[in-house]
């Protein structure tokens, strides 16, 4: 009787232990951290420091502004990032933070916060952020927008990766500022396509660039846009692979359309011009292939097209234009024969030309010698 006893008493005392030891404690803003029995010397900090408190779950505090500021960093993830592998201090960036227990952030309201902190990733991402300070973000915030895209808004500061962002991830980080575009974009021909997991179609950063993002209503990128499709639409390599035609630029640029735009585009890149580029005719984030009866090419929809431009068009306008195709025997042969003419007719009158003033420049200087001989000799 007297062992069992012992047994009982001993089982008590060690789930007293367990319950005393064990259990979870919860962790809020307005707590003070455990004792760590650090100095000031913030250069004597490392990591784990910070993490003994932000490491907890259900660590927040309240913001002037009434909203709560999230202070809880995943370890796991944390320890995944490209900042942790280069073994990055929490105070190389929270540059504010001189003590333990520290104050809580100055900032007004969760924007305010996010725009001072991305002000810390000047000091080793300087070459990136030189290039933002003329991007439309930049002179949105300059304008007073505080809503503009700030360098925490697009890379997560606590879980970055290297690459940065997976591509098919790049159109859902710009959905957060975009929804809209996003929305039309994932249901047209590139964003469907990279949805499948097709990695040559383009992401917003393949023609908007990444840093230096240009405001697409400008002059300059309206100009410039032809240029941005010809990459991939130009590389045969990549469009033999879908059975896509790679003269689509080439016939652009020797249309009158597209012959005027590379004009601006090289003598005067400021001057406004109301003549198409690309996706004046296919759209923006909403194309789709021309074989799509919601496609604005599609040949149901041409006629619509053009009369944004042209809008006393009538139903044979669109046919008599030869798009993107080049004039061939079997297609357009018209055109085709009366290309081929005029290339042997002009070459072979200016040729006669200059045959003719070659002979009868000869014929005077020979008349000029005789003339001279018979003076001579007389």
């Amino acid at each position: 009787m007297g062992y069992r006893r012992i047994l009982w008493l001993t089982c008590f005392v060690a789930i007293l232990f367990v319950f005393a030891v064990g259990r979870p404690t919860s962790v809020s803003a307005e707590q003070n951290p455990p004792e760590v029995g650090l100095t000031n010397d913030t250069s004597q900090w490392d990591n784990a420091t910070c993490l003994g408190c932000h490491g907890n779950s259900g660590l927040s505090t309240e913001l002037p502004s009434g909203e709560h500021l999230d202070a809880t960093i995943d370890k796991t993830r944390w320890q995944a990032s490209i900042h942790a592998y280069w073994n990055m201090k929490c105070i190389l960036c929270h540059t504010s933070i001189t003590s333990i227990p520290h104050d809580p952030p100055t900032a007004q309201d969760l924007r305010q916060y996010a725009i001072r902190e991305s002000e810390s990733c000047t000091v080793c991402h300087l070459e990136q952020a030189t290039k933002t300070t003329d991007s439309v973000h930049a002179k949105a915030r300059e304008e007073g927008i505080e809503q503009a895209a700030v360098c925490s808004d697009c890379h997560d500061p606590h879980y970055v990766t290297n690459p940065p962002i997976a591509r098919v991830d790049i159109p859902k980080t710009c959905r957060k500022c975009h929804a809209e575009i996003y929305d039309r974009y994932e249901e047209s021909v590139h964003g469907s396509a990279l949805t499948d997991g097709n990695p040559d179609v383009p992401t917003c950063t393949d023609c908007h660039g990444i840093h230096e993002i240009e405001g697409p209503i400008n002059s300059p990128f309206r100009l410039f846009s032809p240029l941005i499709c010809k990459k991939c639409h130009a590389n045969k390599e990549m469009m033999d692979k879908y059975g896509i035609r790679t003269d689509v630029f080439s016939t652009y640029v020797a249309d009158f359309h597209g012959k005027t735009v590379t004009l601006f585009e090289d003598l005067a890149p400021g001057q406004e011009t109301n003549k198409p580029v690309c996706v004046s005719c296919h759209g923006v984030h909403d194309i789709m292939p021309p074989s799509d009866p919601e496609s604005t090419v599609f040949k149901a929809n041409l006629l619509t097209t053009c009369r944004r431009c042209h809008p006393d068009a009538d139903t044979n306008f669109p046919t008599a234009w030869m798009s993107h195709y080049t004039a061939t025997p079997h297609e357009w042969p018209i055109v085709y024969y009366a290309r081929l003419f005029y290339r042997i007719l002009i070459p072979t009158v200016i040729g006669g030309m200059l045959l003719y003033v070659i002979i009868d420049a000869l014929g005077r200087y020979r008349e000029k010698r005789r003339t001279r001989r018979e003076v001579r000799d007389a």
